[in-house]
């Protein structure tokens, strides 16, 4: 059961990426060449995203699984920081940090049951 919550969580990091290429194909001009290659890039981790999402909620609960997609924003504010030197403030931080928090708090409440 832990290898597919580590399963699970690699393939949001995948998901995640589809961000970056959709922040790229946005600062880049409306239809040249660098806008498309980066939205087909988005399009192109979605689908194995998708492939992938498929395959590992047969092994988790729906709701855990989708429980667990918050922590992209996490990955998404690494992203900014690493690829658009983005700045992300203390509040931020505890944001996502709270959200981290819930999500080990709702994993673990399934247990009690």
């Amino acid at each position: 059961m832990v290898k597919s919550y580590i399963y699970l969580n690699l393939i949001f990091i995948v998901y995640s990426i589809s961000g970056v290429f959709t922040k790229l194909a946005g600062l880049s001009d409306f239809l040249s060449l660098y806008f498309f290659i980066f939205y087909a890039g988005s399009i192109f981790v979605l689908g194995i995203y998708a492939i992938a999402w498929q395959q590992v909620i047969k092994k988790i609960p729906l709701s855990n699984a989708f429980a667990n997609k918050s922590i992209t924003i996490f990955w998404n504010m690494l992203w900014g920081i690493i690829f658009f030197n983005d700045f992300i403030s203390v509040w931020k931080i505890i944001g996502a940090v709270i959200v981290v928090l819930g999500i080990v708090l709702y994993s673990f409440s399934d247990n009690k049951n």
